[in-house]
């Protein structure tokens, strides 16, 4: 059966404009362009100021270009954290960030809360220098509410704030202000093959890499934030970056503000209530995440049971491609990813095929 629609989470759906923007990159030559040339400084400016517009950056807000999130991680503890890191760990996303903390010899420290669940309660004053939240855990669905991540601001103002947007932007309308550096991946929700991670930071997180490169801390070679920053002032990039990857972000998030970030949210969560609606009203099957304040409007977890591989059976007959449970819940979960990518019409046919699933 030909796919229809790939609601796996990542490597997700490709966005409907991708394919014509490739043909036009190999029309143009860009995968071969210099990194050093003024048509790939071009390309990065024009990048720059279209993902500002979008996500509403704050002027102070750098944007820098890593091989994906995953490399992100790394990079946030080097450049920013000395000692200590603290860590708000709800799945296995953000369960990998605090080990990648203790890998590079810090000082680690959790909030953690079983699989599934928000964080309950008010956040606490914590001693570390950074603390970092996942805003969208993608192996559980638990979306973190912004007022009570502005909430953990509060508590914490003198520490920074890292937030793993991976799986959530552009969705969120995100307070930066009351954060330090946010950072995604372009395989979920800007539709295209992976191999690009972007990493927006702020004045605070430049002057503590300067701060712990003087106290003579290693915090990485050609990827550390002075080296960013000093290629980042000219639109380049320290090595030879993504330069197709790139390029193709670019039309996207062009794409994106055509058709409207206020249009992309409202769509975002009419596809999510569709979803939620089938989830909850089904005698077989149901949402994972119970608590309706946490739960993902980008990555809507189902709880299947025993009924997990023939219900993704079932939905590949028509086309739907579910994604997998991750880790220790694959066997009992299916995974739908809600992107732009994901058209209203698609969202429907699932959710009308969930209903119709009879065991």
């Amino acid at each position: 059966m030909k796919t229809v629609a790939n609601f796996s989470p990542g490597p997700s759906q490709i966005y409907l404009t991708v394919e014509d923007h490739v043909r036009s990159a190999f029309r143009e030559g860009i995968p071969s362009i210099s990194h050093r040339s003024k048509q790939f400084e071009g390309l990065v400016a024009e990048l720059k100021a279209g993902l500002k517009e979008l996500m509403q950056l704050p002027d102070e807000y750098s944007i820098y270009f890593t091989a994906s999130a995953t490399e992100t991680w790394e990079r946030v503890i080097q450049n920013l954290v000395a000692q200590r890191s603290h860590h708000y760990v709800n799945g296995a996303f953000s369960s990998r960030f605090a080990e990648i903390s203790r890998q590079l010899g810090k000082v680690v420290t959790e909030t953690r809360v079983p699989l599934g669940q928000g964080f309950a309660g008010s956040p606490a004053t914590e001693t570390a220098e950074l603390i970092a939240l996942t805003h969208n855990e993608t192996s559980t669905g638990v979306m973190m509410p912004v007022d009570w991540m502005q909430q953990v601001r509060q508590a914490n103002p003198g520490a920074l704030l890292s937030v793993d947007a991976v799986s959530s932007l552009p969705y969120p309308a995100l307070p930066y202000a009351a954060f330090d550096n946010v950072f995604f991946s372009v395989q979920k929700g800007f539709g295209l093959p992976a191999g690009l991670g972007v990493w927006m930071v702020n004045d605070r997180c430049h002057e503590r890499a300067e701060q712990l490169l003087k106290e003579g801390h290693a915090i990485g070679t050609y990827h550390n934030l002075p080296t960013y920053r000093q290629n980042g002032v000219k639109n380049q990039t320290p090595e030879t970056p993504n330069v197709l990857g790139i390029y193709l972000l670019g039309k996207v998030v062009k794409d994106f503000l055509a058709r409207g970030i206020k249009t992309l949210r409202q769509e975002t969560d009419y596809k999510a209530a569709v979803l939620y609606q089938a989830l909850d009203q089904h005698p077989l099957i149901s949402s994972f995440v119970q608590e309706s304040g946490w739960r993902s409007k980008t990555v809507i977890v189902a709880e299947t049971g025993e009924h997990t591989r023939k219900l993704a059976v079932y939905l590949a007959e028509t086309g739907l491609i579910a994604g997998d449970g991750y880790g220790e819940l694959k066997k009992t979960q299916l995974r739908f990813a809600n992107f732009p990518a994901h058209s209203r019409e698609q969202v429907e046919m699932l959710a009308d095929r969930l209903m119709a699933f009879a065991g």
